[in-house]
């Protein structure tokens, strides 16, 4: 089963439940914000009993909905982090190829399904002049399930990640990035307290 990969840029902010994000034009290279589009997005994730790949900050996941559904595996890297796709199967089961990516985390351990984590996720693409596709802000209102001690967890969070069009340096990436996040901070944003969705359905 193919699979490909992406760098995956991005920040988080969490946002009270009356916060409106604000207009980003003029942010750097963005010249155009376009209109929210709304997906339903529905993720499960799984690891070892024992989470060892929450150890090693790595994620797996299988999510329905929106434009990159399909089982993830996200991995750290020096700047954001890598993330591998493969097509949606049938069932919960991780694909065999997805499994040996992780075999030296995991050897041949059992993956269970640790939380699901259903998202409303409104999506507004911010392109420059040339109409490349630079960024996208996603306002997401989430429910988290979490199905090894159980509870639910409700909140509502921004997030920016860099697209196909964002500056060819680090530097101008960070930039880009941080001009963002003034304004968003000035429309009451704060960094994420949790650095992913799963750490924060797991309570970790």
């Amino acid at each position: 089963m193919p699979h490909h990969s992406q760098v995956e840029i991005e920040r988080k902010y969490d946002v009270e439940a009356e916060a409106r994000h604000p207009q980003l034009v003029g942010v750097g290279a963005v010249a155009v914000q376009g209109e929210p589009v709304r997906h339903e997005l529905v993720a499960t994730y799984f690891d070892t009993p024992d989470l060892a790949l929450a150890q090693q900050r790595t994620a797996v996941r299988v999510r329905r909905g929106g434009h990159d559904a399909g089982w993830h595996v996200k991995l750290p890297a020096e700047e954001g982090r890598t993330e591998l796709h493969w097509p949606l199967t049938d069932d919960d089961e991780p694909p065999a190829e997805l499994r040996e990516h992780l075999r030296s985390i995991i050897g041949d351990a059992q993956l269970v399904p640790i939380a699901r984590v259903t998202n409303q996720r409104d999506s507004v693409v911010l392109q420059d002049a040339a109409g490349f596709e630079v960024a996208e802000l996603t306002d997401d209102h989430v429910r988290s399930e979490d199905l090894r001690a159980g509870g639910t967890r409700e909140w509502r969070e921004w997030e920016v990640e860099l697209l196909a069009g964002a500056p060819d340096t680090r530097e101008r990436r960070t930039a880009l990035l941080d001009g963002i996040e003034e304004r968003l901070l000035a429309a009451g944003a704060r960094p994420s307290a949790s650095s992913s969705k799963l750490q924060r359905a797991l309570g970790l």
